[in-house]
C-alpha cells in the first residue's frame, strides 16, 4: 500500500521533552521524547546540536586546488579534505569561510561564491554546512591552526581533483558535496 503524501507540516513531530546529556562548545547532545504526524510516542530520540559550519574549494590563480591533510581521529586516519570549520556566533558565513581558510592554510582569495548547503546526517545531526567556490587565491600568511590541527596544505590542479571526485577519493561526505557543487559552477562537471 502506497503511502499518503503529506505537507511538511503534517509531518512535523511535537516534541513533548527534551533531556540535555553533554553540553560541549562543539556539539550538544540531548534525548528527546515526541510525538509523531500519526500520534505515535517515540520515547527516546537522539540528536545532537552543532553550529552551523562552512568549506569551500579553494582555487589558487593557476588553477590549483587548495586541499588540505589531516588525521581525523574518528575514523583513525589521515584524509584528503577542503577547508572549513565552524561559523562563529554572529559571524557572515562567508567570512567564516574566508577566517578558515586563511587560518588552515594561509590562502586568501579575491572571490567567494556560495555554491549549496547540505545535512551531513539529518537523522541525528541538526546542523547544515554551507559550501562555497572560493577563486583566486595567494598564499596571504602563515597557517595559525587550533592546538589539536596537524595541517599539511596540498595543491593539485583542478582537473586532477574532478578525477579524483570521480574516483570517489574524497572520504569526507560533506566536502565531497562542496567539490561536486564548485566544479559544477566551474562548468567542469556536466550531469544533464
Amino acid at each position: 500500500m502506497a503511502s499518503k503524501s503529506l505537507s511538511p507540516e503534517e509531518h512535523h513531530w511535537k516534541i513533548l521533552s527534551s533531556e540535555y546529556l553533554t553540553n560541549h562548545s562543539f556539539f550538544t547532545a540531548r534525548k528527546d521524547r515526541c510525538e509523531n504526524f500519526e500520534g505515535k510516542i517515540i520515547e527516546q530520540y537522539y540528536v545532537v546540536e552543532m553550529n552551523l559550519t562552512v568549506c569551500a574549494l579553494g582555487i589558487t590563480e593557476d588553477n590549483n586546488a587548495i586541499l588540505i591533510k589531516q588525521y581525523r581521529h574518528p575514523i583513525e586516519k589521515i584524509i584528503l579534505e577542503v577547508p572549513g570549520g565552524f561559523v562563529d556566533e554572529n559571524e557572515d558565513p562567508a567570512k567564516a569561510i574566508a577566517r578558515e581558510f586563511s587560518e588552515e592554510t594561509g590562502y586568501e582569495f579575491s572571490s567567494i561564491e556560495y555554491v549549496g548547503e547540505v545535512a551531513a546526517n539529518p537523522g541525528i545531526i541538526n546542523n547544515y554546512t554551507k559550501l562555497y567556490l572560493a577563486t583566486g587565491g595567494k598564499k596571504a600568511t602563515q597557517q595559525r591552526l587550533d592546538d589539536n590541527e596537524e595541517i599539511e596544505v596540498v595543491l593539485i590542479p583542478l582537473d586532477e581533483v574532478k578525477e579524483m571526485l570521480l574516483q570517489n577519493k574524497f572520504e569526507q561526505a560533506l566536502h565531497t558535496s562542496c567539490i561536486f557543487y564548485a566544479l559544477m559552477k566551474l562548468g567542469k562537471l556536466n550531469c544533464s
